[in-house]
């Protein structure tokens, strides 16, 4: 192959390359106008609807203050959370009565036990506004220990309640730092500062001090579904409290709960307003906007990323060869 022919294969190549830019140009703008479009059709959609007011336009409703997932300190399950808008709920002059959406497998007694104390004040200032827990998948633990601060829990017959029981788990190192000639050097002030620590031998009185612990707020958990529930629970049920859960059928034959049904069917047959208002608190639209704005961005700067290592990649391999 003599240079002509070199350089007129060369010059087609050149040119197929600026054509396939033009195009890929072309389409780019395309896309990003497209994108623009949807995004702006989006923003309109949210800022102008928002599902959340559609409640408003009736005379009264049921308020629903939701409890998923891990009960915590945080800003969707802590206390100060679900306190503050179980008081909006009831505080709101349409709410005909509340109801309290479990589905969580527990967690911090304390926060359990501050939203438990909440429920059961806001009844007895608002008496005329029954409060009533409806357990989803579960309620099991910290989330059992919430439904029982209501007048009446209701269930799915296949959900799960009870669990309840306290537990706290950690591990042990010792061996393995054994195997490995790790040497452990803690300093303390304290007896027992470094109580359980997974990195030294337990000692068998911290074990009983731990354990002891546990047991009174086992008890404290105990007392607090007694109360609740009072003479509907068959507190003599064997393994009661042993940290089992329960079937929704059985949990309602020893009292655990009142009766089988779902938001829908207590908020239209028993407190009779089958509207519901969901109190709470979401994101605005315009956040809610920005959320999938940003997962969107993400997923887009990746797949260029990719696309250019590609493109690299190819050009080196072409180069090589």
């Amino acid at each position: 192959m003599d240079d002509k022919e070199l350089g007129l294969i060369l010059k087609d190549l050149m040119s197929e390359n600026l054509q396939e830019r033009k195009r890929t140009r072309r389409w780019g703008i395309f896309f990003k106008c497209l994108g623009f479009t949807y995004l702006a059709g989006t923003l309109a959609v949210f800022t102008l609807y928002d599902p959340k007011d559609k409640a408003d336009k009736y005379d009264s409703y049921t308020g629903v203050v939701t409890v998923r997932g891990e009960i915590k300190d945080d800003e969707n399950t802590g206390y100060l959370t679900i306190n503050k808008t179980l008081r909006k709920a009831f505080e709101d002059e349409k709410t005909k009565g509340v109801i309290v959406a479990i589905n969580s497998p527990g967690g911090s007694p304390v926060h359990s036990h501050q939203i438990y104390l909440e429920m059961q004040r806001l009844q007895k200032k608002y008496p005329e506004k029954p409060l009533y827990a409806v357990v989803g998948d579960l309620a099991a633990s910290g989330g059992y220990f919430i439904a029982a601060g209501a007048k009446a829990i209701y269930a799915d017959e296949t959900s799960l309640v009870g669990s309840i029981g306290v537990t706290a788990a950690g591990f042990g190192f010792v061996g393995a730092m054994e195997k490995l000639g790790v040497e452990r050097r803690n300093y303390t002030s304290g007896e027992h500062k470094s109580l359980l620590d997974p990195y030294s031998p337990e000692k068998a009185d911290e074990v009983e001090l731990w354990n002891a612990q546990l047991q009174r707020t086992h008890e404290q958990f105990i007392e607090a579904v007694k109360s609740g529930r009072g003479e509907r629970l068959k507190a003599d049920t064997p393994n009661l409290f042993s940290g089992l859960l329960w079937n929704a059928t059985e949990a309602k034959a020893i009292g655990l709960i009142d009766e089988f049904g779902s938001i829908e069917t207590v908020a239209r047959d028993v407190i009779q307003a089958e509207h519901l208002k969901e109190f709470n608190e979401e994101p605005n639209p315009l956040a809610r906007l920005a959320d999938r704005l940003g997962a969107s961005i993400g997923a887009g700067l990746a797949s260029g990323a990719m696309q250019s290592v590609q493109e690299a990649f190819n050009r080196q391999k072409l180069l090589g060869n």
